[in-house]
This record gives structure tokens, C-alpha cells and sequence, in this order.
């Protein structure tokens, strides 16, 4: 008896259930899938910026190296004749 009454009573919120639900999956999918694929292009862009930065900091160390050579190739003035 106590699931008769269940059935009978069920049945005006699942006509109403079933169609807002059947709209609101494909919004999630949809949802879900976007914000996957925004997630893939950031970590994309992450390595980028990443393998960007481990160049320019490879750059920044020859021109380092570069500076201290030419500072080193340098003749150094002799020091009686810095005061004249």
C-alpha cells in the first residue's frame, strides 16, 4: 500500500524532473567540455611561458659570460698614470 501511494504521488514531480534535467545534462556537458579545453590551452601557454623563460634566462647567461670576457680582454690602465 505504502508503495502505491509512493507511485501515485512521484509521478507529478518526475514530469516535471525529467524535463529540466533533460535540459540541464547537455548545459553541464557543454560546461564541463569548455572548461577542459580552456584548461588544456593554460597548461599549453604555461609551457610556453616556461620553455620562453628558460631561454631567455640561457640568453642572460652568454651575455654574462660575454660581459666578464670583455671586462677580462681589457688592458688595464698602469696605475702612475691614472693620476696624471
Amino acid at each position: 500500500m505504502d508503495h502505491e501511494f509512493m507511485r501515485d504521488n512521484l509521478w507529478p514531480y518526475l514530469a516535471l524532473l525529467v524535463p529540466i534535467l533533460g535540459i540541464l545534462m547537455p548545459i553541464f556537458i557543454v560546461g564541463i567540455v569548455f572548461w577542459y579545453k580552456g584548461r588544456v590551452r593554460e597548461l599549453d601557454l604555461h609551457k610556453e611561458l616556461r620553455l620562453r623563460d628558460m631561454e631567455h634566462q640561457q640568453k642572460f647567461k652568454q651575455l654574462e659570460l660575454e660581459i666578464e670576457k670583455a671586462k677580462a680582454a681589457q688592458v688595464p690602465e698602469p696605475a702612475g698614470k691614472a693620476g696624471s
